[in-house]
């Protein structure tokens, strides 16, 4: 048995895991991928933490920034949290290695006021090094980044420290579902995607950090296929909550045919919006969901938007966002230093998730911990601040690694009954067994289409309650549906199968949630309610009673 089981390879499991050995915890990563290969490799504007090395900040601005961004529907104690513990976290990837973009700091001196504010804090001199750069939101120039490859620097930093502390992983392990008993986890059920084998691990605690949900918008969003929100499936069915499922957060700028990020970080360097006639018509610098309604409004008039950074000239382009340049040629086919970028705003982040209190715990579940995109530690609210999320993931990770690894002091080392495994084992050569049914990728592509119509942008009753008919009857459907690769081993065509079908778990969690906030609230605008409500300024949260 395991002291601290983390489910999730990406920077907040890495990051637990980390912290959680670090307590003293024996630990195991579990992943369906690998590690190099999570969404966190995908963040590329920055990281938030109030330096004030580009300009005055300071971390009662960050707050204020974060808490306006959510329309107040947040923890000020939890964002408190966060944005105070934001120095000191990157002074922590510092010192790890993360290869962060600098300035030139020739001229400061050892009695210069910053640096003896900054010895004061107990920090070290070498973050005022670290340069950062303006996101949507913000009221001062916050994010520290690397190039525009920040996440991934980050996340290979992480991994090479993990692989340094000889923490264990296990990849390619898909998460089929927790084993709790008497509402305390005991460990989870693994499908082996190399062997076809179903496994219990038995764990004393464990940390979701599974990643988001906003793939339910396939074709249609940012993320990564696999964004499914297998581990908030999971707590859902193991009787756990989850809360504010219908804030998902829309990038303003994908690009419009792969729907390929370009970053934030493009417009915070000085780039333009513009519609076909070359006219700018909103402050790019705005809260996301603000600059998402006015592209898409634009949309709506039949204009095309791209966004402009010539302006910048190439050697800057390239000195500050070299892997947007390659983006653009490889997937637009235009050159950004000469040419407008074809851009559109699609499904980039959930705000909500598994619901969980100040210690991370899940709500319903002891001894089971969330972070990350998959977790709502209620800092984000109804609109996410760019820059926040990988605060989050690090400032977060540390701090559910230190309290899985508390509970697990205490938890029994009795081993779980094998019931979970059993009943996952009978499911899945149930699928192997069962004759060639109805492809279920054709419902997939529906429903990302479904979503990012009428659970989009700008939403409305009429046609939340159409997507919602839409959706039961494709689970419905489901039941007729099945996989065609009866191979055991390797078999992606069962991976995908067994997230769609969380992908449809979830569906209804969030059109229902929509349905029920009448209100337009940071990411949710729906017509007929357009202003916000003080009525609903609370969580919609969702809980189902626990399978015996």
């Amino acid at each position: 048995m395991v002291d601290v089981l983390i489910i999730g390879s990406g920077g907040a499991g890495l990051t637990a895991a980390l912290s959680a050995q670090e307590a003293g915890a024996s630990v195991l990563v579990v992943g369906k991928s690998y590690p190099t290969n999570s969404q966190t490799s995908m963040a590329q504007g920055g990281i938030n933490a109030a330096l004030g090395n580009v300009g005055e900040d300071h971390v009662s601005s960050h707050i204020a920034d974060t808490i306006k961004s959510a329309h107040g529907l947040c923890d000020e104690e939890m964002v408190r949290q966060m944005c105070a513990d934001a120095p000191k976290t990157i002074e922590w990837l510092e010192n790890l290695g993360v290869p962060f973009s600098r300035f030139d700091v020739r001229g400061l001196t050892s009695d210069d006021k910053s640096l003896s504010e900054l010895s004061s804090a107990g920090l070290t001199p070498a973050i005022k090094t670290v340069a950062q750069r303006q996101m949507g939101g913000a009221s001062a120039k916050r994010a520290c980044y690397a190039q525009d490859y920040t996440g991934l620097k980050i996340l290979h930093t992480l991994y090479d420290t993990c692989l340094k502390e000889n923490i264990d992983f296990l990849d390619e392990h898909y998460l089929l579902n927790l084993i709790v008993k008497d509402d305390v986890v005991k460990g989870a059920t693994f499908l082996d995607i190399r062997t076809g084998e179903v496994l219990q691990i038995d764990a004393k605690s464990v940390v979701m950090a599974t990643g988001g949900y906003a793939s339910l918008y396939h074709g249609n969003t940012t993320n990564a296929y696999g964004s499914t929100g297998d581990g908030v499936a999971a707590v859902l069915r193991a009787g756990g909550a989850v809360s504010d499922m219908e804030f998902i957060q829309f990038h303003p700028t994908a690009l419009k045919h792969s729907a390929i990020l370009i970053s934030e970080s493009a417009r915070g360097e000085g780039g333009y919006l513009v519609n076909e006639k070359g006219e700018r018509f909103v402050d790019e610098l705005k809260p996301r969901d603000e600059v998402a309604r006015a592209i898409f409004a634009q949309m709506q008039e039949g204009q095309r938007v791209f966004l402009d950074v010539r302006h910048l000239g190439e050697e800057k382009l390239m000195e500050l966002l070299p892997q947007e340049m390659e983006l653009c040629k490889i997937h637009e086919h235009v050159d950004p230093a000469t040419d407008l970028i074809p851009i559109k705003p699609v499904a980039h982040y959930s705000m909500g998730g598994i619901d969980v209190d100040y210690a991370l715990e899940v709500t319903g579940i002891k001894g089971c911990f969330a972070v990350g995109e998959c977790s709502n530690a209620k800092v984000h609210g109804a609109n996410r601040l760019g820059g926040n999320s990988l605060l989050e993931i690090i400032a977060f990770g540390k701090f559910a690694g230190e309290n899985a690894y508390k509970h697990s002091i205490y938890a029994s080392s009795k081993p779980a009954e094998p019931t979970q495994k059993e009943k996952d084992t009978l499911e899945i050569e149930k699928l192997f067994s069962q004759e060639k049914r109805a492809s279920f990728y054709p419902y997939r592509e529906l429903l990302g289409n479904l979503f990012y119509e009428k659970v989009g942008i700008v939403r409305e009753n009429k046609q939340l309650h159409a997507a919602l008919e839409e959706v039961i009857e494709m689970q419905v459907a489901q039941k007729t549906m099945g996989i065609a690769d009866k191979s055991p081993t390797n078999n992606q065509n069962l991976i995908d199968f067994l997230e769609f079908k969380n992908a449809l778990l979830l569906a209804p969690t969030i059109i229902s949630a929509a349905i029920t906030r009448d209100e337009s609230r940071g990411a949710h605008y729906k017509l007929g309610f357009e202003s916000e409500n003080e009525a609903f300024k609370q969580h919609i949260v969702l809980q189902w009673k626990r399978e015996s």
